[in-house]
């Protein structure tokens, strides 16, 4: 090998290799999967390899598709309800076009099936990152839907896949208690690029929620325990996000109750959600299952502090003092709102600071980076895997 071919192997260390990144939904209807696909694919790039994006079609794909920069995205339709998302199209893209890796992002829909069936087809490799849905909140609902899917197709792919993905050790214990599998790779999300210096001045007292709208983000809890907090203007709970009708309905419903302190805005991309975090003293993220939460990196890079529950899988940010445990009832999310809300600027930076500090090592880009080069490679060299 010249000198100029080890740089490029260095520089590159995933060039020639073709990854296919297969989802339910490559729009914002994904919520946290669907960023960390976004993350995955520009990753993949950065290494020198070409990432290619595979989902069924819903109402935003076209919108958001250049989400994916330079990225090809191949949409298929879904025949039938979309919770089951059958879409038999999907498989022969993947066929046709000829990945040398597959990598599943989400289970329990049928996407599943294209990609094991792709990997029985060709016996090349393939991972997946269940992105917490094996969670014990998440496998508690919906029983009758993922007996079938587990019968149908998730069991025979948990048994075919080259390895499965973690984002934390806990996560790894779920799959290894719902697949029979123990040998999952934990790799972490990485998370934006931490600001380099410190925060100019504390942001007047906002709260900020930046997520899904669904049950298990807690938020009516939250909603009711800011109601709780003895506050002064300009105290406010800004919350941002979408989901279904009737998610947001109740939300809204929730927040209409209150004093006009706590307001739902809808969803927020790009500018507005960078100029959201920006004027948010803390985010919150009051979750009953997570698997590791991508709002809570964005904000850390942002040098934002966190109100979360153990249930976001980020043991890293209580450690470092970057993240204050909220708690899931509304008494003890009015409680941590409220000490949230009094401390004084001091405080408030050394946690900003800890939080910049967390984002740059524990989920810094260049070291998850080099972990899932070596991950891709060794499968698509035959490597890892039965």
């Amino acid at each position: 090998m010249t000198a100029s071919s080890r740089t490029e192997a260095m520089d590159a260390p995933l060039s020639g290799r073709r990854i296919a990144l297969v989802t339910a939904s490559a729009s914002r209807l994904g919520g946290g999967v669907f960023e960390a696909v976004v993350a995955q694919a520009e990753m993949i790039r950065s290494l020198g390899g070409r990432a290619d994006i595979f989902a069924l079609r819903d109402a935003h794909s076209e919108a958001d598709r250049a989400r994916f920069g330079p990225s090809e995205v191949f949409l298929t339709d879904v025949r039938g309800p979309r919770q089951i998302g059958f879409a038999p199209e999907l498989g022969r893209m993947l066929i046709a076009e000829a990945p040398d890796c597959v990598h599943l992002h989400g289970i329990w829909m049928y996407p599943s099936a294209s990609a094991s069936n792709w990997a029985k087809r060709t016996g090349r490799p393939y991972f997946i990152s269940p992105h917490g849905m094996l969670d014990p909140w998440i496998t508690g609902r919906g029983r009758w839907k993922k007996a079938l899917a587990r019968a149908g197709y998730e069991r025979a792919g948990w048994a075919r896949a080259r390895a499965f993905h973690a984002l934390t050790e806990r996560e790894a214990r779920d799959i290894a208690r719902e697949s029979g599998r123990n040998d999952s790779i934990v790799i972490p999300n990485a998370g934006p690029e931490a600001l380099p210096e410190p925060r100019a001045a504390m942001p007047e007292p906002v709260i900020a929620y930046i997520g899904r709208i669904h049950p298990k983000k807690n938020l009516i809890a939250l909603v009711e325990g800011w109601a709780r907090v003895t506050r002064q203007s300009p105290a406010r709970l800004v919350i941002a996000g979408w989901g279904e009708p009737e998610d947001v309905r109740a939300l809204e419903d929730a927040v209409a109750r209150g004093d006009r302190s706590a307001t739902f805005v809808g969803p927020v991309y790009g500018d507005a959600k960078a100029e959201l975090l920006d004027s948010a003293r803390f985010v919150v993220l009051p979750s009953h299952s997570e698997g590791l939460p991508m709002a809570m990196l964005e904000a850390w890079a942002a040098g934002v502090p966190t109100l979360m529950t153990e249930e976001c899988n980020l043991a890293e940010g209580f450690a470092a003092g970057a993240a204050l445990n909220c708690g899931y009832d509304a008494a003890a999310l009015a409680a941590c709102l409220s000490h949230a809300l009094v401390m004084d600027e001091a405080e408030w930076r050394i946690m900003s600071d800890a939080a910049r500090g967390v984002a740059g090592s524990h989920f810094s880009a260049a070291a998850i980076s080099a972990r899932w080069a070596q991950v891709y490679n060794a499968a698509i060299d035959g490597e890892i895997g039965r």
